[in-house]
């Protein structure tokens, strides 16, 4: 679809019982193109997964994180080499130290849940 917004689930998970399935499922239910972003090779939601970020083709609108936050900040060098328009960080995903790190790298993050946000109920 052209001009299709693409979206990062960044900690994508297959137990639907997750936030970062439920985001999936949400986002290609509001019609966006979605990379989930997990090291584990089994599909999501029939998607295939991508080890990185920086493994999607083309431009990014959005990147979501869903890692605790010890992990996300080891993917925040990449959210921002990519160069997404918004990224997400939810609840959960944040810390002071995440947040600074994101803020240092010029990521501008958004405390909020990204679900919520593209008018779904998670």
């Amino acid at each position: 679809m052209v001009g299709q917004k693409v979206v990062a689930v960044i900690g994508a998970s297959s137990d639907p019982s997750k936030y970062g399935n439920k985001a999936v499922r949400a986002y290609l239910r509001q019609g966006w193109r979605v990379y989930p972003v997990t090291p584990k090779p089994e599909p999501i939601e029939g998607l295939s997964p991508v080890k990185s970020i920086l493994d999607i083709p083309g431009h990014v609108h959005r990147a979501t994180l869903y890692l605790a936050p010890a992990i996300g900040r080891t993917v925040l060098r990449e959210i921002a080499e990519k160069g997404v328009d918004e990224f997400f960080v939810n609840p959960g995903a944040e810390s002071d130290e995440l947040l600074a790190e994101a803020e240092r790298l010029g990521l501008r993050p958004i405390q909020a849940c990204s679900i919520v946000e593209i008018g779904e109920r998670p």
